[in-house]
């Protein structure tokens, strides 16, 4: 609205109210969620503390803030306009040779919450692969398979499309590893030829087109916190 000295001028002249009531001449504590604070009527709202970012990466593109080999980013693709002023990181990895659906943030808290194990937030994926699995490979990625880091969680996995070299499966996992359906798939037999996240947790990758990004909505952003525990369901 203004600067600090022209806001100092605004509240002395009794433009600026808080809850309908002229603020104090000693200053009043405001609570941005609780109290409406008013200048000459017009409702004033503090910007969002933090900033949330859905990306559709694109293929060979790194996930990370900074690449020493001077390699296309994802803080490259959303450029300035994305990040809005804002420090932001991607949540999680997504490979160079994956695509598809990258949260990035400033918001340290949801961050680690979406990505740690402990809080079994689920990610989806299709992905294709060379083959055709057989029912035994299928029930074993749904009760998992042993890799060289250990057993992993079971995982949902569905059957989408069968050609005559390569199937296309939906798969579902609450875990974070390396590279881990990729290994997963690998584990049965079939090496991946592509490999797209739709979904993280309650958000879907929709519409949104290879390189393209957009900010996520107020109720995307509850929702995402409801899903970690951060917010009340």
């Amino acid at each position: 609205m203004a600067s600090r000295r022209a806001a100092d001028a605004l509240i002395a002249s009794g433009s600026v109210r808080v809850n309908g009531d002229r603020a104090p001449a000693t200053g009043l504590l405001v609570d941005p969620e609780r109290d409406t604070v008013t200048v000459d009527g017009r409702r004033v709202q503090p910007p969002s503390r933090h900033r949330y970012v859905m990306l559709n990466k694109p293929l060979g593109v790194i996930t990370t803030a900074k690449d020493e080999a001077s390699r296309r980013t994802v803080l490259d693709v959303i450029g300035d306009e994305g990040k809005h002023g804002h420090r932001l990181f991607p949540v999680g990895r997504l490979d160079g040779d994956s695509t598809g659906l990258l949260i990035l943030t400033d918001d340290g808290d949801l961050s680690y919450r979406l990505t740690h194990p402990r809080y079994k937030v689920a990610k989806e994926y299709v992905v294709t692969v060379g083959g055709l699995p057989a029912s035994k490979d299928v029930a074993a990625l749904r009760a998992g398979v042993k890799l060289a880091d250990g057993m992993t969680a079971p995982a949902e996995v569905e059957v989408l499309r069968k050609e005559a070299h390569r199937t296309q499966l939906r798969i579902a996992i609450r875990e974070g590893r390396h590279r881990q359906v990729r290994r997963m798939l690998e584990a049965v037999g079939h090496k991946t030829v592509a490999l797209e996240r739709t979904a993280f947790g309650p958000l879907r990758l929709g519409r949104l087109k290879k390189g393209d990004w957009r900010v996520l909505t107020a109720g995307e952003v509850a929702a995402l916190r409801r899903a970690t525990g951060l917010e009340a369901r």
